[in-house]
C-alpha cells in the first residue's frame, strides 16, 4: 500500500479472506483423536482450531513470532490527562532499545522477537538501532479535544505503515504478529474511539491509564466528551476511516494497518490490551474479516475494558490484571499459541500410542 488513498486501502481490505468455518470440524476431529479425554485441554484446543482455520487448513504454526511495539505522541497530552509528561514516550522508546522495559523481559522470556517502530514521536530522529524502524508519519497528533487528530491522508499513511510491516514480516517467514504500543496519553484517544465506534459513555469507559487519580479521571472524562463533541459531525458519519483520523493516533492507526495486513497474509495476530484493542476495533470496522485471524491476548485491568469486550463480542485469552501495554500481553499469549500448535502437531494419537480410545 504505497499510495495513500481510500481506494488503495479498499484493495487491501478486499484481499483479506474470511476464514472458512467448515474447516473447524477437521481440526476438532484431529484433536479428538489425540491421547486425552475429549476437550480436556479446553481453550488450548480452541486456539489450535482457530490457528488451523486461519491458515486455510494447514497444521498450526506459531513461530517465528514478532511483536511490533509502535510509538507515537498525542496532542491531547496538553490537557493534563496523564500521570507522565510527553517526554516519557521518547524515553521509553530508548528504554525498549536498551532492553530494559517490561516488554523486553517478557519477549525474551517467551522467545519472541521485538521490533520498535517510531510512527509519530515528537523530537528528532532516534539514533539508529537494529531493532528500531523509523518511519514517522508526523511528530505527534493534534489535540483531539480541539479538532481532528490527523487528516485523512496522514491516517492512511499510518495504516499503510502497518500493512507494510506485516508484509515485511511475512516475507521473512514470520507467522505470528503481536501488537504493542507506546504513547503517553494514548488511553484517551483509545477511549474516544471506543465511544465513537460503539456508542459508549465516556464516564463508563474512561480509566486511570498510566495512573492518574480520581480527579484526573474526571478531567479525562471531560476531555473525551469534548473530543466527541468537536468531532461530532465525523462521528455521526459512522465512517471508520474518518473516525480513526479524527480521534486516533499514529501508533493506533499503524497497529490497525498491521492487523489488516497480517490478516491478508494469513498470519495470526495477538492483540495486546486497551490501546491495541482500540486498534483492533478500528481494523475490524474497516475490515470485518480480520476477526478470524486475531486473538485478544488478555483482559486489560482498565475499568471500562469489560464493556469494550461486550461491545466487540470477543473473549480474551488471559486474565492477569495487567495494564502495562507495550505488547506485554501479546508476548504471553504467543507462548499459549506455541503450546496450542505443539499440542496439535506433536501429541500422539490413540492409534500411534497404542492407547484404547474408550467409548
Amino acid at each position: 500500500m504505497n499510495k495513500y488513498s481510500r481506494s488503495e486501502l479498499l484493495k487491501i481490505v478486499n484481499a483479506v479472506k474470511h476464514v472458512d468455518p467448515d474447516l473447524e470440524s477437521a481440526a476438532r476431529a484431529h484433536l479428538d483423536n489425540l491421547t486425552k479425554p475429549l476437550g480436556s485441554l479446553g481453550r488450548l484446543e480452541d486456539l489450535a482450531v482457530k490457528m488451523y482455520v486461519a491458515s486455510g487448513g494447514k497444521a498450526p504454526q506459531s513461530d517465528p513470532a514478532r511483536i511490533y511495539t509502535i510509538a507515537g505522541d498525542h496532542g491531547v497530552n496538553e490537557e493534563n490527562i496523564s500521570y507522565f509528561p510527553q517526554e516519557v514516550t521518547r524515553q521509553m522508546v530508548e528504554n525498549f532499545l536498551a532492553g530494559g522495559a517490561g516488554i523486553n523481559v517478557l519477549a525474551r522470556t517467551s522467545g519472541v522477537e521485538l521490533m520498535v517502530v517510531d510512527a509519530g514521536c515528537k523530537g528528532g530522529p532516534f539514533p539508529e538501532h537494529p531493532s528500531l524502524i523509523q518511519r514517522r508519519v508526523a511528530s505527534g497528533t493534534a489535540n483531539i479535544s480541539k479538532g481532528p487528530a490527523m487528516d485523512e491522508v496522514s491516517c492512511l499513511r499510518a495504516l499503510a505503515l502497518g500493512v507494510n510491516l506485516a508484509d515485511e514480516a511475512a516475507s521473512e517467514g514470520v507467522r505470528v504478529l503481536g501488537t504493542g504500543e507506546m504513547g503517553v496519553s494514548n488511553t484517551t484517544p483509545s477511549t474516544a474511539l471506543y465511544c465513537a465506534f460503539f456508542d459508549l459513555d465516556p464516564a463508563e469507559i474512561t480509566g486511570p491509564g498510566g495512573g492518574i487519580d480520581s480527579e484526573g479521571v474526571k478531567r479525562k472524562i471531560g476531555v473525551v466528551q469534548r473530543a466527541l463533541e468537536v468531532n461530532a459531525e465525523t462521528v455521526r458519519t459512522s465512517d471508520p476511516l474518518a473516525i480513526l483520523s479524527a480521534l486516533g493516533g499514529y501508533e493506533i492507526a499503524a497497529l490497525a494497518g498491521l492487523i489488516i495486513g497480517g490478516a491478508k497474509n494469513r498470519q495470526m495476530i495477538c492483540i495486546d490490551g486497551f490501546i491495541s484493542t482500540a486498534a483492533y476495533a478500528a481494523a475490524a470496522k474497516l475490515c470485518p474479516a480480520v476477526s478470524g485471524y486475531c486473538v485478544l491476548s488478555h483482559a486489560s485491568a482498565e475499568p471500562g475494558y469489560s464493556k469494550v469486550l461486550k461491545a466487540i463480542g470477543r473473549r480474551p485469552l488471559l486474565h492477569l490484571d495487567m495494564r502495562l501495554g507495550e505488547g506485554s500481553g501479546a508476548a504471553l499469549s504467543m507462548f499459549m499459541l506455541r503450546a496450542a500448535a505443539n499440542i496439535y502437531n506433536d501429541m500422539a494419537s490413540f492409534d500411534d500410542a497404542g492407547v484404547d480410545a474408550g467409548g
